[in-house]
């Protein structure tokens, strides 16, 4: 039997082993799912003892549980290591989704449901084509897999873990699908990742909200101030004001500029997909190039004062934002953490009290794209999708994959099968049933090419 064979003679049951794990809301942010992690973890084990792996256990760590499963070949044949994340994003506003989000659906030949891509169903596809070189006799490499419960919370309890158990998770490449592609057309393998700080900011102006009649224009304005503090960190030309932020920042080659050049991209349709008239970015740079290997400042959230049905003349005693920077490889995230907080404590006026509290963060990641592994992924994404993928960089971030480097000393291969409209983290969550199973095929075909003499 062959690849393709062995995937469809055995895609109702790989769709429903990840409807199965789809059905269990395993949303990190919510205490109250906390159950769900747990059964969600034990529910892994046992499609991975299922798929052919000879072990599959639920390990502790001081958040949630990881599971961690293995298949060994030999004891010196090369091994891979599989990262992939069960947890996943709130599914509000509940309203907007045209199904229940953890009632999988088959529509228009997507599966509609949340963790359809992001990553339960690309998980899915790292366990399946495992399980297909498994049984097709291609398999001459031992596998281990790490799945985790936080990434979507930024990851806080991994690090420790990888730091305990180095011994267990040694590998010589770790193998992950968490990205995606640049379109339906073309293909394509990540190479880059930047990298991410999050703050929160807080900003408190009198000791209780005020009269803004009898206090108005004597007194300063909470979400006046911060407003100007945040909207002073980017300049005219969208660059990024605080002092020593590009220090680190590799400037683009001209080779690497060519190669995203090559990338096909119409902005006319890029504007149209978010209904936007124009585009803003750092000056002297395309739209590729400032998504994928530029830094950005953005405000995710910003609240304060009366939000509520009808008016009410209140000027505020607080105000407060959650913003973030996305980094390029070289940059710090604690060193820009600290940077900031400098900032905006030295911009902060002195009718106002601010407070900044960093959250999670993580380094950008370069993958080289002589290494074996990553050929080998070339080679077997363009068996199963007919051409050559190309590789490109992504303005995304996965803060542990810069940490396996820095821990476990070992190289990712970003082997995504996520497409733009797959809407990750937004109402309906979907992935394209083709890609789904073209992505098990890639897999595969990775297995046999990565031992191959």
């Amino acid at each position: 039997m062959s690849v393709k064979s062995y995937i469809e003679s055995n895609q109702d049951r790989f769709l429903e082993e990840l409807f199965s794990l789809i059905r269990i809301p395993s949303i990190s942010a919510k205490q109250e799912h906390k159950a769900d992690m747990l059964a969600c973890a034990q529910r892994w084990t046992e499609v991975l003892l299922l798929s052919g792996a000879d072990k599959a256990v639920v390990m502790p760590t001081t958040g949630n549980p990881i599971v961690y499963a293995e298949k060994i070949i030999s004891p010196t044949a090369p091994t891979v290591l599989v990262y992939a994340h069960y947890d996943v994003m709130p599914a509000e506003p509940l309203e907007l989704w045209k199904s229940n989000p953890f009632e999988p659906e088959i529509r228009d030949g997507r599966i509609w449901a949340r963790g359809a891509d992001d990553d339960k169903g690309q998980g899915m596809i790292q366990v399946k084509g495992f399980e297909t070189a498994l049984q097709e006799g291609l398999l001459n490499c031992n596998v281990k897999f790490i799945f985790e419960g936080e990434e979507e919370i930024g990851s806080p309890s991994l690090e420790a873990f990888c730091q305990e158990h180095k011994e267990l998770l040694k590998s010589d490449i770790i193998l992950v699908s968490d990205t995606s592609m640049v379109s339906a057309e073309v293909p394509s393998l990540t190479t880059g990742l930047r990298g991410l700080a999050y703050w929160e900011l807080e900003v408190t102006g009198p000791n209780r909200d005020l009269h803004s009649g009898h206090f108005g224009g004597a007194v300063a304005n909470p979400i006046n101030v911060l407003c100007k503090i945040i909207a002073d960190i980017t300049d005219a030309d969208g660059r990024i004001t605080i002092p020593g932020f590009y220090d680190d920042v590799e400037e683009l080659s001209q080779e690497e500029r060519d190669m995203i050049a090559q990338v096909p991209f119409d902005e006319t349709k890029y504007k149209q997909a978010i209904d936007v008239n124009a585009l803003f970015g750092e000056k002297g740079y395309s739209t590729l190039e400032r998504n994928s290997c530029r830094p950005s400042f953005d405000v995710c959230g910003i609240w304060g004062g009366y939000i509520e049905e009808g008016s009410k003349t209140v000027l505020p005693s607080k105000a407060y934002a959650k913003v973030s920077c996305r980094l390029v490889p070289h940059q710090q995230h604690e060193k820009i953490s600290k940077l900031f907080e400098d900032y905006i404590n030295k911009v902060a006026p002195d009718y106002v009290k601010v407070k900044v509290t960093p959250k999670h963060g993580g380094e950008g990641y370069v993958c080289p794209i002589d290494m074996p592994a990553y050929r080998a992924a070339e080679k077997a994404v363009g068996i199963a999708f007919g051409k050559k993928p190309l590789a490109v960089r992504r303005g995304g971030s996965i803060p542990i994959i810069s940490t396996f480097e820095q821990v476990l000393g070992v190289k990712t291969v970003l082997m995504g099968f996520g497409l733009e409209q797959n809407a990750i983290h937004s109402p309906n969550e979907s992935c394209r049933l083709d890609y789904f199973l073209k992505g098990i095929e890639s897999v595969a075909e990775f297995y046999r090419e990565y031992t191959k003499k």
